[in-house]
């Protein structure tokens, strides 16, 4: 199934004596870039809704989590002072005071909205219980954020289809010129040698065979039967489970390669414009692909 790497979700719910609310959101990048961003109370979080999000498929992109959790029934918290630290940001507070002249006006309230001079510790018991009161938000917002994923990537699936069906339509246009082209492009040769030649006796076997080299060297039978077997393995790749973003960009490379060698070869004017016209659609695939999961 094709997956945008772009997405939104959004759940929440009060549940355990906390408001909690998660938000999940994401675009493109080359790999799972996975930040999430935690009150500091509930940091002890942090890996196991990555892993959470990692079990989900969820395999490419830059992937936001956004986690509120307003306390409302407090269970199994204790502030704990840092004493080495307190007393050492108090005492440079009085240097700072001193030095510049300024009203020492520290008070207890002063030094406690420095709030690395507590800790806040939670039993084990408590953890667990906490994660228990997040994992169904995260659920929650996970299904709606891997919905509008797999919603953007079915209207980008519909597109890149649509766009390869007249790839295909273009490639069949080629055939019956090409077989055209290395004929006219036959007859002008062997029709020169003989101008350049005159009167000069020639083996004709030997002329007929380097025209028929040449002619085969033109030719490119070879490069749409490839074409043909990598627009059965790109529908293959769109039909299948998995992230195929990466498949279908080392695909359309080899298509690609395949279409700029027809350009190569032709002689005939009427195949280098659908070459062109291919190379364009080809484009506009590999700008959809990049967004894809």
């Amino acid at each position: 199934m094709i997956k945008s790497m772009t997405g939104y979700g959004r759940a929440k719910k009060e549940i355990g004596g906390r408001n909690i609310l998660v938000e999940l959101k994401s675009v493109n990048n080359r790999y799972l870039d996975c930040t999430v961003k935690l009150p500091k109370l509930f940091g002890f979080l942090e890996e196991k809704i990555k892993s959470y999000i990692s079990s989900k498929g969820i395999s490419r992109g830059k992937v936001e989590i956004f986690v509120s959790i307003d306390i409302l029934e407090e269970i199994g918290v204790s502030v704990e002072l840092d004493r080495a630290y307190a007393k050492s940001y108090i005492d440079a507070l009085k240097t700072l005071a001193a030095e510049f002249n300024l009203e020492n006006d520290i008070s207890v309230m002063s030094v406690a909205s420095n709030r690395d001079i507590f800790s806040v510790k939670k039993a084990d018991e408590d953890m667990d219980r906490e994660w228990a009161n997040v994992l169904p938000v995260l659920e929650e917002a996970t299904a709606a954020f891997i919905t509008s994923r797999e919603r953007e990537g079915a209207n980008m699936k519909a597109d890149i289809l649509s766009k390869k069906a007249n790839i295909e339509a273009l490639v069949k246009k080629i055939a019956p010129l090409s077989e055209a082209d290395a004929k006219n492009q036959y007859a002008k040769l062997e029709s020169r040698i003989k101008q350049l030649l005159g009167d000069v006796v020639v083996d004709e076997n030997r002329l007929i065979t380097e025209c028929a080299l040449f002619a085969d060297k033109i030719a490119i039978d070879e490069e749409l039967v490839r074409l043909s077997s990598h627009f059965e393995a790109f529908d293959q790749i769109v039909a299948s489970d998995e992230p195929v973003g990466r498949k279908l960009d080392f695909l359309l490379q080899e298509i690609n390669r395949e279409t700029n060698t027809i350009g190569s070869k032709a002689c005939d004017v009427n195949i280098a414009k659908i070459v062109v016209e291919i190379k364009s659609e080809l484009e506009k695939i590999r700008e959809q692909i990049q967004n894809i999961e």
